[in-house]
C-alpha cells in the first residue's frame, strides 16, 4: 500500500516521491508546505478510519486490525518529515507551523482513539481473540492496539472523553512551547573568548571547535563556547579561568528559564497538573501509576527501589570523589571550596594523577570518521550487515551523511542518515528517529492481506558533536564516542527490524526496554580488539598504544559516583513529581531544593537535567515518569553483555544470532521479559550493572 497522493498539486509533500528509496524530497520541501499538507493528510486518514468503523461486515483481523495498522500512511510520511525537520533543522517558519499544528494533531489522535464505532470493532476482536486462530505476531498486534485505545480514553464516558481531548490538545501546545524555549535559550547563548587570558588551559581541539563555532555565528575573530554538551563539558574540564567556568556553567544550568518571556517553570507546572488530571480520568491516583502500568517496572515502588539501590551506593562514592577533588585543588594552591563548575576541572586533574591518564590524549585516536567505521564494523561482525556511503543521496543538511545498509546477500535493508554536528537550528542532545519504519511484506491471503512489498526503514541518528574547524577532522572524547555507539544501537534496532506490522516495528517496544539495544551496543566500543583496529591517530595512523588502553580501562570507573548521583537524582525527582496526587501550590522554583533536602544531595553536585530544561519530561510524554529507564536498561545491558563474556568472544556467532533474533529484529512482537529470557535463557540480575559502575566490590 502506498500513501494516497495528489499528483495535480504543487505541494511536494502530497506528490508521489520519485526519489531513491522513497527518501523525502528535501531540496524542494519548504515550511509553508506543511500546514496545507497536514490538512489533506488528516482528512485522508479520517476517511480511511471511517471506512473501517462503518464497515457493515463483521469485524475480522483483516478488515479492522490490519486495515487500522495500514491506515494513515500519507499522514505518517508527512508527520515524520515534519518532526525530524523541527528537531534537526528548524527555522522560525517551521516553529510557527509547529505551534499552529500542535493542537490539531493532538485533536486528531484523540479523535482516532475515542471513535466509539472503531473501538467497538477492535474490542469485539479482543474479546474473541482466543477463537480467531491468530499467530503470535498478529495476537500481539491485537493486544497492543486494544491497549492503545484503552489508555487513550476509549472506555471513558462521553463527558470524560471531551475533557480528555481538551487536556491532550493543551499538553501538545505546552510540550511544543517547552522545547522551543529551551532551543531558543541554547541558540541565544555564546561565551566569546578573546585573547590569551580567556583561552588559558584550553587544548587545541577545543580551540578548533570554538573557532568553528565563532565562524558559524559570523564572528571573524575569537572563539565561541556554546551550550552544546560537546562544547561546554570540555571547556569546564580544561579552562583555567574559574570565573569563565562559573559563567558558562550557570548559563548551562538556567536553560529554559534564562529570560522571563521563556520561563519554562509555569509551563512545566501546567503540564504536571494536566497529566495528573489525565491519569485521574483513567482512575489512577497519580500520573506515575498511569504511566508505569504499561512498562516492565510496573510500579513507582519498583522504580524507586532500583534507583535507591544505586543512590545509596553512589552518594558515599561521590563524597569520596569530592574529598579527592578538594585535596587536589589545595595541592594546586587554589584556596577554594569545590563548586559544581569546578568538578570537571579538578576531576580531570585527579584522574591524571591517580591513573596517569589525561583524557585529552585519547582524542587524536578517536576521530569521528574512524569511530563511525568502528561501529559499522561491529555491526557487520555481529549481524552480517554492511554500510556503504551514498553521497548522491542528499539529506536535510549538507553535513548529513547517507548510507545504505545491505545484508549478507547484498540486498539493501535500510537507509541510514548520520547527522552528527551541533548547530543553532538543531535541538540539543542525541537521539534516533526515522523517516519511515520497517515493514515486512505480507503475502496475498496472509492475515487477510491482498499482497504488498517490503518497506525498508529510513533511520536517522542525531548527535551534537563540536565540528572540527578549517577542514580538520572532528575528534571525539571517549564519552562522545560512547554516545555515537549508543545512538547507533537505537539505529540498528530500527534498521534490523523484521516485523510485519507498523505498530510493532523497530523501536516500538516498552519504554524501559527501548534503551537496551542502544546501551548494549556501547559495550563493543570498550573492547580492546575493536580499539586496536579502529582507534588510530588521525595524523600518523598510529594504533592506540596498549599503555593508553590499559590506563583507559583502569580509569573507567573513575567519577562513577558523580555520574550516578547526577543521573539518579534527576530520575528520583521525576518519579516524585509525577507521583504527587495534588499539584496545588506546586512551585518548581523551590521543588528542586526540597527534593535535594529529602534526598540528601551533596552540596557541590547538581541535577543532570534541571526541571526548566528537562526535555525528556516536558517536551513530550514518552519519558515522563520514565527517566529511570536508562538505569533499568543498564541492568539488562550489563547482564546481556555477560553472555558474550561467558562465550569467550565479543562477537560469538551463536550469541549474536540470538541477540539479533530476540532483541534487535523482533521489535514489539513479544513481551520484553519474554524476549530477554529467550535471548539470555533466564531473567536478568542487577549485580553485573553494580559491578560495571564500581558500586560493589568485584
Amino acid at each position: 500500500m502506498t500513501p494516497a497522493t495528489h499528483a495535480n498539486t504543487d505541494n511536494p509533500l502530497l506528490q508521489d516521491w520519485q526519489t531513491p528509496f522513497g527518501l523525502p524530497p528535501f531540496d524542494v520541501v519548504r515550511a509553508e508546505h506543511f500546514v496545507p499538507a497536514f490538512e489533506v493528510a488528516l482528512n485522508a486518514h479520517r476517511k480511511e478510519l471511517d471506512a473501517i468503523a462503518t464497515n457493515t461486515n463483521p469485524p475480522t483481523f483483516a478488515n479492522t486490525l490490519l486495515a487500522f495498522d495500514r491506515s494513515g500512511e500519507l499522514l505518517g510520511r508527512v508527520e515524520k518529515l515534519f518532526d525530524n525537520l523541527c528537531n534537526s533543522e528548524t527555522s522560525p517558519a517551521l516553529q510557527e507551523a509547529e505551534r499552529a499544528l500542535a493542537a490539531p494533531l493532538a485533536a486528531h489522535v484523540n479523535a482516532v482513539y475515542t471513535n466509539q464505532a472503531l473501538f467497538d470493532r477492535v474490542d469485539a476482536l479482543f474479546n474473541a481473540r482466543m477463537t480467531l486462530g491468530l499467530d503470535a505476531q498478529a495476537m500481539r498486534l491485537l493486544e497492543r492496539v486494544h491497549l492503545d485505545f484503552v489508555r487513550a480514553g476509549a472506555k471513558l464516558s462521553a463527558t470524560a472523553k471531551q475533557r480528555y481531548g481538551e487536556i491532550m490538545q493543551e499538553l501538545a501546545v505546552l510540550n511544543t512551547t517547552f522545547g522551543q524555549n529551551v532551543l531558543a535559550d541554547e541558540a541565544a547563548y555564546q561565551l566569546v573568548l578573546t585573547g590569551d587570558a580567556d583561552i588559558a588551559g584550553l587544548p587545541d581541539f577545543i580551540l578548533a571547535a570554538a573557532r568553528q563555532a565563532a565562524a558559524e555565528r559570523g564572528l571573524s575573530d575569537g572563539y565561541v563556547i556554546t551550550l552544546s554538551r560537546s562544547h561546554i563539558v570540555p571547556f569546564l574540564t580544561y579552562s583555567t579561568r574559574r570565573d569563565l567556568r562559573e559563567q558558562a556553567f550557570k548559563a548551562w544550568l538556567v536553560r529554559g528559564e534564562a529570560t522571563v518571556e521563556r520561563d519554562n517553570k509555569p509551563v512545566a507546572a501546567r503540564i504536571l497538573a494536566l497529566r495528573l488530571e489525565q491519569a485521574q480520568l483513567h482512575g489512577y491516583q497519580c500520573f506515575s501509576d498511569y504511566a508505569l502500568a504499561d512498562t516492565m517496572a510496573g510500579t513507582a515502588a519498583a522504580v524507586t527501589n532500583l534507583l535507591q539501590q544505586v543512590w545509596s551506593r553512589a552518594v558515599p562514592k561521590a563524597l569520596d570523589e569530592a574529598t579527592a577533588l578538594q585535596a587536589m585543588a589545595l595541592s594546586c594552591g587554589d584556596e577554594i571550596t569545590i563548586e559544581a563548575w569546578d568538578w570537571f576541572y579538578y576531576a580531570e586533574k585527579v584522574r591524571k594523577a591517580r591513573y596517569d591518564f589525561d583524557a585529552s590524549v585519547l582524542k587524536p585516536y578517536f576521530s569521528l570518521e574512524r569511530m563511525t567505521q568502528a561501529m559499522f564494523d561491529c555491526a557487520q561482525r555481529l549481524f552480517g550487515v554492511r554500510f556503504t556511503e551514498r553521497p548522491d543521496l542528499k539529506a536535510h543538511h549538507p553535513d548529513v551523511q547517507t548510507y545504505e545498509m545491505r545484508d549478507a546477500t547484498g540486498t539493501v535493508k535500510a537507509i541510514f542518515l548520520h547527522d552528527n554536528f551541533a548547530r543553532s537550528t538543531k535541538r540539543g542532545g542525541a537521539w534516533m528517529s526515522s523517516f519511515r519504519v520497517q515493514r515486512q511484506r505480507l503475502a496475498s491471503g496472509e492475515n487477510g492481506a491482498s499482497g504488498e512489498s517490503d518497506i525498508i526503514p529510513i533511520v536517522v541518528n542525531n548527535n551534537n558533536f563540536a565540528k572540527g574547524g578549517d577542514g580538520a577532522p572532528t575528534l571525539l572524547s571517549f564519552d562522545d564516542a560512547r554516545t555515537l555507539f549508543h545512538e547507533f544501537g537505537h539505529g540498528l534496532h530500527g534498521m534490523l527490524s523484521q516485523v510485519q506490522f507498523n505498530r510493532l516495528s523497530g523501536t516500538s517496544v516498552l519504554r524501559d526496554f527501548v534503551e537496551l539495544p542502544s546501551q548494549l551496543f556501547e559495550h563493543w566500543l570498550s573492547e580492546p580488539a575493536v580499539l586496536k583496529q579502529h582507534a588510530r591517530h588521525y595524523q600518523t595512523g598510529e594504533v592506540i598504544p596498549d599503555e593508553l588502553l590499559a590506563k583507559l580501562a583502569a580509569a573507567r570507573r573513575f567519577n562513577q559516583g558523580f555520574d550516578s548521583v547526577t543521573y539518579t537524582s534527576s530520575a528520583l525527582i521525576d518519579i516524585a513529581l509525577h507521583s504527587r496526587t495534588s499539584m496545588d501550590g506546586l512551585d518548581l522554583a523551590t521543588i528542586e531544593q526540597e527534593q535535594f533536602a529529602t534526598l540528601g544531595m551533596p552540596r557541590m553536585l547538581y541535577l543532570r537535567h534541571r526541571l526548566p530544561h528537562f526535555q525528556h519530561l516536558f517536551s513530550g510524554s514518552s519519558y515522563a515518569s520514565a527517566y529511570y529507564v536508562y538505569l533499568w536498561a543498564e541492568v539488562l545491558d550489563a547482564d546481556a553483555y555477560d553472555a558474550f563474556t561467558e562465550a569467550g568472544d565479543p562477537f560469538d556467532a551463536t550469541v549474536a544470532q540470538k541477540l539479533l533474533t530476540n532483541i534487535y529484529a523482533s521489535g514489539g512482537t513479544r513481551a520484553p521479559m519474554e524476549a530477554y529470557e529467550a535471548f539470555r535463557g533466564r531473567a536478568p540480575t542487577v549485580e553485573p550493572m553494580l559491578r560495571k559502575k564500581g558500586l560493589v566490590e568485584v
